[in-house]
């Protein structure tokens, strides 16, 4: 299966949050890490986005059922 890698626009807008939100959930350890792809240029695992997404879905829904 082919990896595909997106770059922070796509990320962006998959996710909803802005640049200066995904660079400090990464150094906290909350989003996950990009990969260097040249000495300028960097991009995220579509795979990597997408259960991280996913993730953020289940624990909402969870939080929902505890307030109920």
């Amino acid at each position: 299966m082919a990896k595909i890698i997106l770059r922070l626009p796509a990320v962006k807008k998959r996710t909803g949050l802005g640049r200066s939100t995904i660079y400090s959930r990464i150094a906290l350890g909350k989003f996950p890490r990009p990969i260097r792809l040249s000495e300028r240029c960097v991009g995220w695992l579509e795979d990597d986005i997408e259960i991280w997404v996913d993730q953020r879905i289940t624990e909402a829904r969870v939080e929902r059922d505890e307030s109920l």
